[in-house]
């Protein structure tokens, strides 16, 4: 069965195209910058009983190289199988877009997974080598760590590519809440679908609550039918957790007393109104004061 993360580190690529430029330049490859980039089927079957699929395939323009095909697959572990698959869709692919240029991207989520799928991948003897493929690896290895609100707002896309492949990152928590903040001033036609991505690529690591929690905070954000589900599924778990991570970004001390007031409070509304008296209040105090 695909998983959600499968999905996100391949799928990234469809709604950003241009995006592998930027990795490119992460990866240290010069590669030329596109002028657009067309969605090709993904279908590699050929009329046998043998079905082969590449995950995203992208047909690549730029103004002065010409076009290239881009194949990209998601690979969340060692596969011994993808030894013969992988240098079949480049051939294939090569042969069927009439020679064009083809190049493979992998993106892992482990260090592991990434050492391995960078190998080169030679068919023939050692001592002639027919044919030799040499995959290009994003993963946690060489993304970047982005933890500056304004380098997040540069490259959205980039942004979400690198907090999908360090899921797993200890700080996986700063990185996230950098990229939260820096959609909020972004339109929705942005941001839902970095949202939806970025939930769907954490699976169900622990970090995926986080960005739940995250989303969860500003209700007038996220209006896609996946952040709707989040933040439904937050409810009042998420929204004390919410506001837990407000305080804490500005800096506001907590007592025991407060802080076990805020995590055993079941009243969505209220959590609600604490949310919003979070972003101003000086103390945590005035923050869950009663109503009058």
């Amino acid at each position: 069965m695909v998983s959600s993360p499968h999905e996100a580190m391949h799928r990234i690529f469809q709604e950003y195209p241009g995006l592998f430029s930027r990795v490119s330049e992460v990866l240290g490859i010069d590669i030329p910058h596109p002028t657009s980039a067309t969605v090709l089927p993904t279908d590699l079957t050929e009329a046998k009983p043998v079905e082969r699929r590449v995950d995203t395939l992208l047909r690549i323009e730029t103004e002065t190289d010409g076009p290239y095909l881009l194949a990209i697959e998601a690979q969340g572990k060692k596969d011994r199988r993808k030894t013969t698959s992988w240098p079949y869709y480049v051939s294939y692919l090569h042969n069927r877009y009439d020679g064009l240029p083809v190049l493979l991207l992998v993106v892992c989520q482990d260090h592991t997974t990434a050492q391995w799928a960078a190998r080169p991948l030679t068919i023939g003897l050692p001592q002639w080598p027919t044919l030799t493929l040499n995959p290009l690896v994003a993963g946690p290895h060489n993304m970047p760590v982005i933890t500056d609100i304004a380098e997040a707002r540069k490259d959205l896309a980039l942004a979400t590519l690198a907090a999908i492949t360090h899921a797993d990152n200890p700080d996986v928590g700063a990185i996230l809440k950098t990229l939260s903040a820096a959609l909020r001033e972004a339109p929705e036609t942005i941001a839902d679908p970095i949202v939806e991505l970025t939930a769907q690529g954490l699976g169900n690591r622990p970090a995926a609550q986080q960005w739940r929690n995250l989303v969860a905070v500003d209700t007038s954000f996220y209006k896609s039918f996946m952040s709707e589900e989040i933040r439904d599924e937050g409810r009042a778990e998420g929204r004390a957790e919410g506001l837990l991570l407000v305080l804490e970004a500005r800096g506001i001390a907590l007592t025991d007393e407060t802080r076990e007031k805020i995590t055993t409070c079941t009243d969505p509304q209220l959590l609600h109104r604490w949310l919003h008296r979070a972003t101003t209040a000086s103390t945590a105090e005035e923050v869950v004061a009663e109503d009058h």
